[in-house]
């Protein structure tokens, strides 16, 4: 990445960078932001001179900007700076329940529908002076109600579409629940990114005795829907894959879907090999655990569970019995979305950093250039394994 980092920064901006990290996600837009000051002025001597690119070096990106609310619960959008001619990068996690505010004197939590409206309200503030808008939004908005199998309402493909209705560019998000989404808004940019190198990175940085060959380790796809991330990953490390299917009961519904009736397993013997459990998300944990007691009974050594986005919907509890149980070694996800202190405390859970990995995306896409070697992380996994496997020390 930073080999192509380094071949646009010559390239004239589209316009000047600016961020705006919605409320619930300003940790994570500081460290973004922090990257690309750091980068930018380490170019900036070979553009001084150049009108192209006035603007280009600036203490800070972020773009000053609020949503408040009235007493009523209802809101408006501010933006506190110029906009006009900026590349706008919109960061926003549609997850973070942990904000409130107040309604008629109750305190009530945000919610994805929450997050969402005040991201619209930021874009209607805008008025359209911005060059071009570019939404992050790491977890996707609705993206579990992405398909239509009886009369039911297609959420996500509405929210893209009435984010391109209001003058969207680019949508970027991570490990999208189902990519195929995308299809609603055809004509315009809409990326999913998968955060692959930076789990095979927390693993190794915390793991320091894997032996990564097709002995002693397997990738498991937890059900049908993470096939296809697994063996992406399992392909790139040279070993192979296992897959459980879930048998539900399609006669009930309970929370909204069918419950899982079993597990079952396809692929080759566990018996002593570590294994990592790869998947888009962990809600409420109890289908990752179930997977993870089965591997057990199928005598797997240890167990890794690693997905993009760490939701806990019912608590950390059942996490804490199952590491005490020896169910679960290590578990991994990103900082995409909000992460609980209580979570962060938890000594076997590693989280993965993507501030860079945003970072370098803003940089190349502020510049119109390609994002193939960001998107695939092939040479860097290869390349990371290789400096495992001469020291596991090295990976810091």
């Amino acid at each position: 990445m930073k080999r192509q980092a380094d071949q646009v920064a010559d390239i004239i901006p589209v316009g000047a960078l600016g961020i705006i990290p919605l409320k619930g996600i300003n940790e994570l837009g500081e460290k973004v932001n922090n990257y690309l000051v750091r980068w930018r002025k380490a170019r900036s001597g070979k553009h001084i001179d150049n009108p192209a690119f006035e603007g280009y070096e600036k203490d800070s990106f972020i773009i000053k900007a609020q949503c408040p609310r009235f007493s009523s619960g209802e809101a408006k959008g501010l933006i506190l700076e110029t906009v006009r001619g900026h590349d706008l990068f919109i960061l926003v996690d549609v997850t973070n329940y942990s904000l409130t505010y107040n309604i008629c004197g109750h305190v009530n939590h945000m919610s994805p529908d929450d997050h969402f409206a005040d991201l619209r309200r930021t874009i209607a503030a805008l008025g359209g002076k911005a060059r071009r808008i570019t939404v992050i939004i790491p977890y996707l908005y609705e993206s579990r109600q992405h398909k239509r199998s009886t009369r039911e309402s297609l959420d996500c493909a509405l929210a893209l579409q009435e984010l391109t209705n209001m003058g969207v560019d680019n949508i970027i998000t991570f490990d999208a629940h189902d990519p195929r989404v995308q299809n609603a808004i055809p004509l315009k940019g809409f990326e999913t990114v998968r955060p692959s190198y930076q789990f095979v990175k927390g693993l190794l940085k915390t793991v320091k005795d894997l032996k990564i060959d097709k002995d002693h380790l397997m990738i498991i796809s937890p059900d049908e829907g993470a096939t296809e991330r697994a063996v992406y990953l399992a392909t790139i490390l040279g070993i192979d894959i296992g897959m459980f299917y879930k048998r539900r009961d399609y006669s009930t519904i309970i929370d909204g879907h069918n419950p899982i009736v079993a597990h079952e397993f396809l692929g080759s013997s566990l018996e002593g090999k570590d294994v990592v459990i790869i998947d888009d998300m962990i809600s409420s944990g109890e289908s990752m655990i179930d997977v993870a007691r089965e591997l057990k009974k199928r005598k797997a050594k240890r167990i890794f569970c690693a997905a993009t986005f760490g939701l806990f919907t019912n608590g950390l509890e059942i996490f804490d019995k199952a590491h005490e149980e020896g169910l679960i070694d290590k578990i991994l996800t990103t900082n995409l979305i909000y992460q609980s202190p209580e979570l962060l405390k938890r000594d076997y859970y590693v989280s993965c950093d993507m501030s860079k990995y945003i970072a370098f995306i803003i940089d190349i896409l502020n510049t119109d250039s390609s994002m193939s070697e960001l998107l695939n992380p092939f040479e860097r996994i290869e390349k990371l394994v290789g400096e495992y496997k001469k020291d596991p020390y090295s990976i810091k």
